[in-house]
Parts: structure tokens; C-alpha cells; sequence
């Protein structure tokens, strides 16, 4: 039997409760006379440590905790899609009809409407027998969307009682008659603890690349379906435009967008953005295949790490029907903060820079919850889930430890420069620092289905721009007329790869998305004129007279032609090209002539 808490001590975020021998680790709790949403997270016989994930100013000692006999849990069906939550799940639109514009404390509204009727249709035949991952029947959630009724993970038998209909997401749909007697009850919606992992019948490798159509991150450091990414940056240098570009452009069905004590006003740019977006998948809005989680930074600090544990937790629901999902959460920093909060105020012996010890292990459980599987379920279908994580180290500077921490476990690392956003170039993905370790796994998926030579095209991208890097140092100690005229052939085909193909235009309605076949067309392109301009100069062409080139600006504006028309232009650039450089040898061999 549960029995009541007594409040003994307030200190921010976290309540000290005596009185709580019946209630357990992670359970959910009801804090004082408000009925404040709180968590246990740590228990020493009696007395529980309550992290509460809304305002405690005005509650005192002698104040009851009624604990609610579960874990803080998700709560999963139709009606997600095109939500927008609180850190806790509860949707802020029905909030606002029921409290108002001000977000009141205690305010107790389900995640999922309870009146809204669903039609359901049923896929699975009665008396048959089915296990938890198998799916039962379908909701049509949006235009983009079919939601996939499952049975809940751990529940096997025979199926009865189940029929096409309306339903709300309390009702009974049906039941599975286990083998031991127990009888489930199914409904259109279930509940998860958002601190476990869902299981799924097994991991598979990271072999596909996530397309993005940002040139930067698909050529040079590109991540794979279900791999992890990091995105550290100063402030200003573009983390938020990143992710909105993924968002908006990354091949996967559902997006979850967590906003984890994120200014009120980035949040705001989201909301109104989203909306407005037309999904180039669909044609309409984006809204209808993304759920949002707005936990800004004015909101209690303790409901940042409850954000990230329900955001993962709805993104891990649709992968188990078979979707590829991106989670972009913005920005795990601030999710940081706050267990180093609440690691102070449990007087925890502190790690590096007050972060709590076991920072890098919390980080790490997050991150793990990635991967692209085969879902629990008789069909075997796959899903994946891609988890972007944005960092915001103070000044810029990643030798801190929750940038550390976070380097240890992803395989991507885009980082931000500011000297590169100062410079106007967007993204700012510094490329000398940035990496991949997922390129030798998604090779032979590049070679397959991208082109033959891609791997080899990149790596010759990537050799200029390094050693651009090192002539640059010698251009800034002697000057330009100290290098040859190869090298000066070199620097200029570096320009070509930093400022035709890696700077993108987000707002440009054809640069804001690269497909890989014009990538390949681009590169091609750009390392065409540096291998024709190499053998001019070898034949005596003039350097100053080939940089100047007119074909040099139709190599720059291939970005901003249309898909339909790359092949064509590419043609044509490409015979443009060979006709004035070679037409520069010709005029180099005439002058050589002459001399003699």
C-alpha cells in the first residue's frame, strides 16, 4: 500500500520527503498542495530526494508527496504528431485553453486527447496468436502519417475482440488472452517509463547514410541512419540553423525537435517556422510529421532532463513501427546544467567544473538509445533512430566536459567555427577540425548507389583543403608571388571547394538542398577545372588569365540550378571549361612560338 510523503526540506528544484519506505527509484510523485509533477532519484530508507520539474517557491515543510505508483512515463498513440509538449509531456495548446496564456503550476492535462475519436483500422485477424512489436491495426494521424497500433512489448497470446471503429485512446480495442490466463486489455495507446530503453529484436550496422542535402555534412563528414552526431559551437556560429536544416531536409519519416533550455525567442523562430514549411516529401506542412518539445530556458531547470528522456522515448516509439526518425535536441548543455544543479544540491561529491561524475554515463545512455534495428514483431521490418546533438560550451571552447564527454561517445563531429559565421559562410562546419567515423562503413552504399568514384573525388576535395591550410601560412609569411604557379592553381581550386560547394545557402529556395547526384556533378566539376588548369599551367598557360576565366563563375553558380536541369548544365559548363582552358594552352604554345 502506498502511503504519503512529508515534506521536510526545500531547496530549489529538489524536496526532501520522510515517510516514503512503500514508494521506489524513478517513481512519480504529486508534490504538495499545488500538485506539483516531481521524480524520486534517490532514496535512503525513508527519506526520498524528489527532483520536481515545475516552481517550488511557496511550499514548505509538513506539505504532503503523494506518490502515483509508476515511473515518470510517456504516454504513446495518436495525437502526437504535431504536438507541441512541455518537458513533461503536457501540451501546451490544451494548457493554455484550460489555465491560460501563463503557464500555471500543478496544471495536470493528459499528453493525449481523451475526447478525440480515432479511426481505427484493424489488420490482424482475431484467435490468431501475436507478441508485442506485432502490429494490429493502423490510424491514419496525418496526411504524411500512418500511425501503427502495436502490442506493447512483453504481452504475448491470442488475439480477440478486435474490429474496425472509432475510438478514443482510453477505449479497448481488444485483448490478448496470454497462456498463463492473464488477460491485456489494448487500447490505441500505451505508456513507457521514458528512462528505459525500448527494446527491439536486434541492432544493425551503421552502413546507410542519413541524407541531408547540406553538401558539407553528405560529402565530408556525413552520418549514418541511426548514428549520433554532435554539433558543438560558440554562440552565433549557426547550431540552431543546422538543426533546423536537418530537420526540415534529413531523409527520415518523423522529426522530434527538443528545445532543452533554449531562449524563449529560438523557440518562438521554431513554432512559427515549422508550420510554415512546406515538407518537400509531401507538399505540406512539416508540423504533420514532427512532434515538439519546448522546454525553454526560463522554465524550471530540473524539466530539462525530463525533455530529453521524453523526446527520445516518443522517438523511439516510431521507430518501432518501422519509421526513420531524426532527434534533434537543442542542446544537450543545458540538460547538463541542470544535473550539475541538482548534483550540488544533493551535496554529491563534484567532478570536473561541478559537473557531477557521472555526467559522461548519463550523456552515453542517452546517445546509446540511436541505432537503426529490426523492431520487435513478427514482420521484421526495420527502423532507425538519428540523434543529433546540439553542444553550446561557454566561449567556444570544447575542452570542456560536457563537450569532452560528448566527443567520447558520438562517431560525428561538425564543429562550428565563429571565425567562419564572422566570414558570413554558412554552415560555418569547420572542416580541418570536424570528422567522421562513420565514412568507411557507408563507403560501398556511396559507391552503390551515389557513384563509383565518390570516395576518391571527397578525398581529393579534402587533400586541398588541407593543404590550402598550409600554403596559407606561407602566403602570410612571404607573400603570394613566393609560390608557383601549381600552387597558386591549388589555392584557387580551394576557394572553389570552400566557397561554391561548402557554403550553402539556407534560404535560397534551390541551395538550401543539395540531392547527392548534384553533389557528385558539383565536385566533379570544381576538380575538373583543377586538373585541366594543372596541365595548362604545366603546358606554360598563364595562371593570372586562368583564374580570370569566365567558365569560373558558371562553376560557382551551379548550385543554383534546379535538379531537373544539373545534368544538362553540368554538360555543358563541363565543355565550356575544356574549350577556354584548352584554348589558354593554345595561346601559351602561339606566344612560346613567337619568341623563337
Amino acid at each position: 500500500m502506498k502511503t504519503n510523503g512529508i515534506i521536510t526540506k526545500v531547496s530549489g528544484p529538489l524536496v526532501i520527503a520522510s515517510g516514503m519506505e512503500s514508494a521506489n527509484m524513478f517513481d512519480m510523485v504529486r508534490v504538495s498542495r499545488y500538485g506539483l509533477i516531481g521524480e524520486i532519484i534517490e532514496i535512503h530508507g525513508g527519506l526520498a530526494s524528489v527532483q520536481v520539474y515545475e516552481e517550488t517557491s511557496g511550499i514548505a515543510p509538513g506539505e504532503e508527496v503523494v506518490p502515483q505508483g509508476m515511473p515518470l512515463s510517456a504516454e504513446l498513440g495518436p495525437g502526437l504528431i504535431g504536438s507541441i509538449y512541455d518537458g513533461i509531456q503536457r501540451p501546451l495548446d490544451a494548457i493554455k485553453q484550460k489555465a491560460g496564456s501563463r503557464l500555471e503550476r500543478g496544471v495536470s492535462v493528459p499528453a493525449l486527447d481523451r475526447k478525440k475519436r480515432w479511426k481505427f483500422t484493424a489488420l490482424a485477424e482475431n484467435g490468431a496468436e501475436y507478441s508485442g512489436g506485432d502490429i494490429i491495426g493502423t490510424v491514419s494521424e496525418t496526411d504524411a502519417v500512418e500511425h501503427r497500433i502495436m502490442v506493447p512489448p512483453g504481452v504475448k497470446g491470442r488475439l480477440r475482440g478486435l474490429s474496425d471503429g472509432e475510438y478514443t485512446v482510453e477505449e479497448v480495442i481488444g485483448t490478448i488472452d496470454g497462456s498463463d490466463g492473464k488477460v491485456t486489455e489494448l487500447r490505441l495507446m500505451q505508456r513507457w517509463p521514458v528512462r528505459v530503453q525500448r527494446p527491439y529484436r536486434r541492432k544493425l550496422p551503421p552502413d546507410v547514410p542519413l541524407a541531408t542535402g547540406q553538401r558539407v555534412i553528405d560529402t565530408m563528414f556525413p552520418i549514418a541512419k541511426g548514428g549520433v552526431a554532435a554539433v558543438p559551437g560558440p554562440f552565433g556560429s549557426g547550431k540552431t540553423v543546422v538543426q533546423h536544416q536537418l530537420a526540415k531536409w534529413a531523409d527520415a519519416d518523423i522529426v522530434v525537435y527538443i528545445g532543452c533550455g533554449e531562449r524563449g525567442n529560438e523557440m518562438t523562430d521554431v513554432l512559427n517556422e515549422f508550420p510554415e514549411i512546406r515538407d518537400p516529401k509531401t507538399g505540406r506542412t512539416l508540423m504533420e510529421r514532427t512532434v515538439l518539445i519546448a522546454n525553454t530556458s526560463d522554465m524550471p531547470v530540473a524539466a530539462r532532463e525530463a525533455s530529453i528522456y521524453t523526446g527520445i522515448t516518443i522517438a523511439e516509439y516510431f521507430r518501432d513501427m518501422g519509421y526513420s526518425v531524426a532527434l534533434m535536441a537543442d542542446s544537450t548543455s543545458r540538460w547538463a546544467e541542470a544535473l550539475r544543479e541538482m548534483s550540488g544540491r544533493l551535496e554529491e561529491m563534484p567532478g570536473e567544473e561541478g559537473y557531477p561524475a557521472y555526467l559522461g554515463s548519463r550523456l552515453a545512455g542517452f546517445y546509446e538509445r540511436a541505432g537503426r534495428v529490426i523492431a520487435l514483431g513478427s514482420d521484421g521490418r526495420e527502423g532507425a533512430l538519428s540523434v543529433i546533438g546540439a553542444v553550446s560550451p561557454p566561449g567556444g571552447d570544447i575542452s570542456e566536459p560536457v563537450s569532452q564527454a560528448t566527443l567520447r561517445i558520438v562517431k560525428v563531429f561538425w564543429g562550428l567555427d565563429s571565425s567562419l559565421a564572422y566570414k558570413r559562410h554558412f554552415p560555418a562546419i569547420n572542416w580541418l577540425t570536424s570528422y567522421s567515423l562513420y565514412l568507411d562503413t557507408i563507403e560501398d552504399w556511396l559507391s552503390k548507389h551515389a557513384a563509383p568514384d565518390w570516395t576518391e573525388l571527397r578525398g581529393e576535395m579534402m587533400k586541398l583543403l588541407q593543404e590550402e591550410a598550409e600554403l596559407d601560412e606561407i602566403v602570410r609569411l612571404v607573400g603570394m608571388d613566393a609560390l608557383s604557379s601549381r600552387d597558386r592553381v591549388k589555392l584557387e581550386a580551394a576557394r572553389s571547394v570552400r566557397e561554391d560547394y561548402l557554403h550553402q545557402n539556407a534560404f535560397h529556395e534551390i541551395d538550401t538542398y543539395t540531392s547527392f547526384h548534384k553533389q557528385y556533378l558539383m565536385m566533379r566539376l570544381i576538380l575538373s577545372f583543377y586538373r585541366l588548369s594543372l596541365e595548362a599551367v604545366d603546358k606554360g598557360g598563364d595562371i593570372e588569365h586562368i583564374v580570370k576565366l569566365p567558365v569560373r563563375e558558371a562553376v560557382g553558380r551551379m548550385k543554383y540550378v534546379d535538379e531537373s536541369r544539373a545534368d544538362a548544365e553540368f554538360e555543358s559548363i563541363y565543355a565550356e571549361m575544356e574549350r577556354e582552358i584548352r584554348a589558354e594552352e593554345g595561346a601559351a604554345a602561339d606566344s612560346g612560338e613567337e619568341l623563337f
